[in-house]
């Protein structure tokens, strides 16, 4: 059974940073393609970033140059570095793999406000 747990959300301000990690059981994420989604109340689930099997990635224009996707296949791990938050940032932020599967975590809130 493959299992994706999101964690490192909270509440910072803005300019600040935060990093998200997902860690994976029942599956090696070093053979999916992971990415970051997130989605703000009312509106739907819009991919941030992700990272193929090969390490090609992939990132929103919205946040290039402020997010970082990395891997640690040894710790079978895929996280998101965002830096100079903005309020607008804020949402609830889900993992996914895919290729092969499908796979979702629970998500985690990331709020950026003063």
């Amino acid at each position: 059974q493959v299992r994706l747990v999101e964690s490192g959300g909270g509440l910072v301000q803005p300019g600040g940073s935060l990093r998200l990690s997902c860690a994976a059981s029942g599956t090696i994420l070093a053979i999916h393609t992971t990415g970051w989604y997130r989605q703000a109340p009312g509106k739907q689930r819009d991919l941030v970033a992700r990272i193929n099997g090969g390490g090609t990635i992939y990132y929103a224009d919205s946040v290039k140059g402020r997010f970082t996707i990395s891997r640690d296949n040894a710790k079978n791990m895929v996280y998101l570095q965002m830096n100079s938050l903005k309020p607008e940032d804020t949402a609830v932020y889900y993992c996914r793999s895919t290729f092969p599967g499908d796979y979702w975590g629970q998500g985690t809130q990331v709020t950026v406000s003063s």
